[in-house]
């Protein structure tokens, strides 16, 4: 890869500092370490380059039409850039702790400024679920809050999930990314459960990481709608979505053997 490119914009002391590489078209976001926080490929800025990024749009399959999607910790911006690009009639907010990582998002990411449908929030993650004005009224939480280190994620308390819970309209969806050390999945795993209606999961991809998908209210499962909404998000959305829908049916046939 090539030499780190920070600068003091993006160093702002209290927060670790956001950093670039790059390696064959690709972008790289780092938090002052060698962990990917993001990626973008340069020549298609608002594709979704990494795997386990794109399975965090799992939650397409059930709703095609959100009206407001969330992302909680907002690496290189990816999912928040994809959504308001291809969810025209949906609010798109997200909430980031570290300025450093919102400023090269704008700066190196092509992150658009605000405007009347994205909202990008310099916060705690926690306290925009704590907030009982953002209760009931997220369709989609997109969560995947990791420091410098990626041990595991930085929120994943009862308390949190709970919090996301509140945040979700009646058939709202949360999908996070669960990475890390081994002992957090269970961690994660049992506590969305003792929260959420129905939780489900895709088979670990590269690097470990493994995309939840946790439903405020359990949807009927019907296979042969989801390979026909499966056709229509690679359409519409260049999504690998027919891989997501064999790897819930290996999942739920794997529960039943278990």
């Amino acid at each position: 890869m090539s030499s780190s490119l920070a600068t003091s914009r993006f160093a702002d002391p209290g927060h670790p500092p956001a950093t670039i590489t790059e390696f064959r078209g690709v972008r790289f976001l780092h938090l002052g370490t060698s962990w990917v926080q993001g990626a973008m490929r340069i020549d298609k800025p608002d594709a979704i380059e990494l795997e386990y990024v794109q399975m965090m749009m799992l939650w397409t399959l059930f709703n095609a039409a959100p009206k407001h999607i969330v992302q909680l910790g907002l690496g290189s911006a990816a999912l928040t850039k994809f959504c308001y690009r291809r969810f025209p009639d949906a609010q798109v907010s997200a909430a980031e702790l570290n300025p450093n990582v919102i400023a090269i998002c704008h700066d190196q990411f092509e992150l658009p400024p605000n405007d009347a449908r994205l909202d990008v929030r310099e916060m705690n993650a926690m306290d925009f679920v704590l907030d009982p004005a953002n209760h009931g009224r997220v369709d989609i939480l997109q969560v995947d809050l990791y420091d410098e280190e990626a041990r595991g994620p930085v929120l994943d308390s009862p308390a949190f999930y709970q919090a996301c819970f509140d945040c979700l309209s009646d058939d709202g969806i949360m999908t996070t990314n669960v990475f890390g050390d081994y002992a957090n999945y269970d961690v994660n795993l049992d506590n969305m459960r003792d929260v959420f209606d129905a939780v489900v999961w895709l088979p670990e991809v590269h690097d470990a990481n493994i995309v939840v998908l946790a439903f405020k209210r359990a949807p009927e499962i019907d296979f042969s709608i989801l390979y026909e909404r499966a056709g229509e998000i690679k359409r519409s959305l260049n999504l690998p979505a027919r891989s997501w829908v064999n790897g819930l049916k290996d999942w739920m046939r794997d529960q039943q053997e278990n």
